[in-house]
């Protein structure tokens, strides 16, 4: 991922009913692996992590990185919700990346962002969250989703799947694995699957620019066009190529294709679906082109990644 910041401000909410030692034990871990990345000469980044108990606009100002969870008895309802819900809105409006687990699911739905979209939650809340957002594409069987912008992780202690996901997302594989040996966490499979997963950068403040990112995240399937990603920008398209370039380190077309195979690799990981079918769900009417990109940009055929990666039995 290009983050361009060295402290990676994240704020976890700790609501009344939030799970302690998941907002303790996160706090924890990501701190840990802060100190482990210190260590490397070549990037001094650290996560400062702030625990939140008021969600007002004004209260908090910008995260790179939300929180949102378990729930440990009654959940946030009410005027509680959307305050909360609103104040995730606000934040994944201004680039943080919004994170959720269990029932912290509840108030990310409910802000609107996960509307179209895949997210898991605990398997025992699953028809609870099903009749309460229809919107979302439910998958309760998996532990963790990773939608680039959005991640939700599954049971009460999946806190821990998530801690190292940003931990691998923000200071790459090797300060993972040392966070988790410290920890005894079982990194299991994680640093196989996903170490090179596009992460795309949600924090270079161009408003302009986050909106066409945000638009990719749910059109990407799409015959996209450069004037489609600039009117969603509301930016002239001259403009707004020089501007995504500096932003995201891409150009348009680069960055579509590199969210296209990062939803590639998932189906490929997580699912039975044929190639040729996985080609066409992210936008690729060419099977041929798409395995030529697949093994440009992963090093591997769809083919050869599935042989590897996929769960065994899978």
């Amino acid at each position: 991922m290009t983050f361009s910041n060295q402290i990676i401000r994240t704020g976890i909410a700790a609501y009344s009913c939030a799970q302690q030692a998941a907002v303790l034990g996160l706090k924890d871990l990501l701190e840990a692996a802060s100190r482990f990345q210190q260590a490397e000469a070549a990037n001094k980044r650290s996560f400062q992590v702030e625990l939140l108990d008021g969600f007002s606009p004004g209260s908090s100002g910008n995260f790179d990185i939300v929180i949102l969870p378990p729930c440990l008895g009654a959940r946030p309802e009410g005027e509680d919700l959307e305050e909360i819900a609103r104040w995730v809105a606000l934040q994944h409006a201004h680039g943080a990346l919004i994170c959720s687990i269990c029932a912290g699911a509840f108030p990310l739905a409910a802000s609107g962002l996960l509307s179209g979209r895949q997210a898991t939650t605990h398997w025992a809340l699953a028809k609870e969250f099903a009749r309460s957002y229809p919107e979302v594409q439910l998958d309760a069987g998996r532990l963790i989703i990773d939608d680039g912008d959005v991640i939700t992780a599954g049971g009460l202690m999946a806190w821990t799947d998530l801690g190292l996901r940003l931990v691998v997302r923000f200071m790459g594989p090797a300060v993972m694995l040392e966070t988790a040996r410290f920890f005894l966490i079982d990194p299991g499979e994680r640093e196989q699957s996903y170490y090179n997963l596009f992460s795309p950068n949600l924090t270079h403040g161009d408003a302009g620019v986050l909106k066409a990112q945000h638009w990719l995240q749910a059109n990407y399937q799409s015959a996209v066009t450069v004037p489609q990603m600039a009117a969603a920008a509301g930016q002239e398209e001259r403009t707004f190529l020089r501007r995504f370039h500096a932003a995201t380190g891409f150009n348009p077309s680069e960055y579509l294709q590199r969210l296209r195979i990062a939803k590639a690799r998932e189906q490929l990981e997580l699912t039975n679906t044929n190639i040729e079918t996985i080609a066409l769900n992210v936008g690729y009417l060419d099977v041929s082109a798409f395995r030529k990109l697949f093994q440009k940009i992963v090093g591997l055929s769809p083919r050869e990644y599935r042989r590897r990666f996929a769960p065994a039995g899978s």
